[in-house]
């Protein structure tokens, strides 16, 4: 056995022999690496450090989906796939991290939160539930073996960048992020659309928008494109059949279904600003990013003119999405905040026409509003929208955080009514309201207008 110092210095890298393990992808050569007490596999093929960039999977330990057979994640068929595409080019390595069970919180706990997941949340609100991290796993261990195996460059098997980003920050040139042939199961489309919603996993590769749209049955192809060609301002909302958005307690993971949560990322993909207020970032936290189809991400506005969003929210903390918080003229913005954010302050009681202005002063394109409840109805209510994406979900929350409301008309002859258009997305109901003029002529006819 041999042993190599860390990076730090600290500890000792323990590599053990190498033996041989044929497998139903081909003959892999096999052997350990222990730092810390806690033992890795690790199996190669070929001659991974004479390649440029050779292929790796720095793959985390699953006991439910490596070795039991479990539907629940992709891990299994994620190992399949690395080890058939190592065996494919000839080169490259698999990096197995041991006691990284359930993003490493281990077994007992990741069986903890199917049981939560079984009742209705998503992965991450689980781990939340039990007050774990979203994602604990620490890859010092991989990149200390990829350095002794003479393997700093890499390509990496993965479609998770965080993972990219933990490699690098570690002294790891990733070359490129190469992404599994893995297609979602039915047992877990739900899961793995809320690590790409939640936790910017890369969604599965789209040809071109013609494609991505076809994926939505009954969504009208001009849509996007409008938003695309034109300057409009566009709100976007999900709310129970009662009208709410989010329960007493202010969960809201999920009201509407991931079919509605990928139109959303579509919207945000074809415009150039997306507006929330601060009562949102408060309560979500949301990233505002482009996760679950291919494009752009919108430049982040903030709206929040008494400063109240932490420095720690995503949107402040994290970029490098250009991000603008819009805060008042007497308020004090708390220092600490990312080199990706811009603060500009509002107008004296700004109107929602005011808030408008000051985006457009920043950015070229349509805008998106995208929450909360609060803020698109008083967008409505102003007539400053041109197009509202009301989708209703069949779903009965009974109280909680309301979705639109403003102070309407005292008959029914007077209440707010445009030309509309209508679309399933899964089991949910989505109502395109036209709200001025510029959006039914930017729009093609359809029957349900």
């Amino acid at each position: 056995m041999t042993s190599t110092r860390t990076p730090t210095g600290s500890e000792r890298l323990v590599a053990g022999p190498v033996s041989s393990l044929p497998t139903e992808h081909g003959m892999f050569a096999i052997r350990s690496f222990t730092l810390d007490t806690v033992t890795h596999a690790v199996m190669m093929m070929g001659d991974p450090a004479g390649c440029d960039s050779p292929l790796v999977r720095v793959h985390s330990e699953c006991l439910t989906g490596d070795a039991l057979g479990s539907h629940r994640c992709d891990c299994g068929d994620q190992l399949g796939a690395a080890l058939a595409a190592i065996a494919s080019e000839g080169h490259g390595m698999l990096v197995y991290m041991a006691e990284h069970e359930g993003r490493g919180i281990g077994l007992a706990a990741k069986l903890q939160a199917y049981a939560l997941q079984d009742e209705g949340m998503d992965t991450v609100s689980a781990n939340r539930a039990l007050g774990l991290p979203d994602d604990s796993r620490d890859y010092t261990a991989a990149a200390a073996i990829l350095r002794e195996l003479g393997c700093p460059r890499i390509r990496l098997l993965t479609s998770n960048p965080s993972k990219q980003h933990a490699l690098e920050e570690l002294g790891v040139e990733v070359v490129s992020r190469v992404r599994l042939p893995v297609a979602d199961r039915p047992e877990n489309s739900a899961y793995l659309t809320s690590k790409r919603l939640r936790m910017n996993h890369d969604a599965p590769p789209e040809t071109d928008t013609e494609e991505s749209s076809a994926q939505l049955p009954g969504v009208d192809a001009d849509i996007y494109a409008a938003l695309a060609a034109n300057e409009e301002v566009v709100a976007q909302l999900a709310q129970s059949q009662d009208g709410f958005i989010a329960t007493r307690t202010g969960d809201a993971c999920f009201v509407s279904g991931s079919t509605d949560r990928t139109h959303l990322h579509r919207i945000r993909a074809h415009v150039a600003a997306v507006l929330v207020g601060a009562q949102t970032v408060i309560a979500d936290d949301p990233q505002l990013t482009v996760r679950a189809v291919p494009g752009a991400d919108p430049v982040r506005f903030v709206l929040d003119p008494h400063a109240r969003v932490p420095v720690t929210s995503t949107v402040l903390s994290t970029g490098p999405t250009p991000t603008v918080w819009m805060i008042g003229a007497e308020a004090t913005p708390r220092a600490n905040v990312g080199d990706h954010v811009r603060v500009v302050r509002l107008p004296p009681a700004a109107s929602p026409q005011d808030i408008i202005a000051v985006i457009r002063g920043q950015v070229a394109g349509s805008i998106l509003v995208e929450g909360g409840g609060r803020t698109v109805s008083s967008f409505l209510a102003a007539g400053a929208l041109d197009r509202l994406f009301l989708t209703t979900a069949p779903v009965f929350i009974g109280d909680g955080v309301p979705g639109i409301r403003f102070h309407g008309s005292e008959v029914m002859a007077q209440a707010l009514r445009t030309p509309f258009r209508r679309f399933e997305l899964g089991e949910d109901m989505c109502t395109e309201y036209l709200l001025s003029r510029a959006s039914v002529a930017h729009s093609q006819p359809s029957p349900n207008m």
